[in-house]
């Protein structure tokens, strides 16, 4: 019963985000989803509906590493942003999926930023 109330909280708090963060062509979104074991990242044009670059904490590159789950995140955003400056994609407008910016969310954006991104 708790967890779907903060499954609804943070529902809300997502769809407040989305109305003002938008996915364009040269300014895509970036978007995080946190699950108990790993952390997967999006980079998607919302105009088209199409997901231009991910990665995350299971993918092939990342998966034997025995890390903790911040440096994991901050692995996962360098990995991200050296595949999204390889599409050719600089700036992203970042989406926080009514997360918390703290955490495993701030590491993979920190990671992000190291890497090359934007936002």
């Amino acid at each position: 019963m708790a967890t779907n109330k903060k499954l609804n909280r943070r529902t809300k708090i997502k769809y407040r985000i989305r109305k003002k963060v938008q996915g364009t062509s040269d300014r895509p979104r970036l978007t995080v989803f946190r699950s108990n074991k790993g952390i997967y990242a999006q980079v998607i044009n919302d105009l088209e509906g199409r997901t231009l670059v991910s990665a995350s904490s299971v993918s092939k590159e990342l998966a034997d590493k025995k890390i903790t789950k911040s440096e994991m995140a901050k692995e996962v955003g360098k990995l991200l942003a050296g595949k999204a400056v390889e599409a050719g994609i600089e700036k992203v407008v970042f989406d926080r999926n009514g997360y918390l910016y703290h955490g495993r969310v701030k590491s993979l954006a920190e990671g992000a930023r190291e890497g090359g991104l934007k936002f």
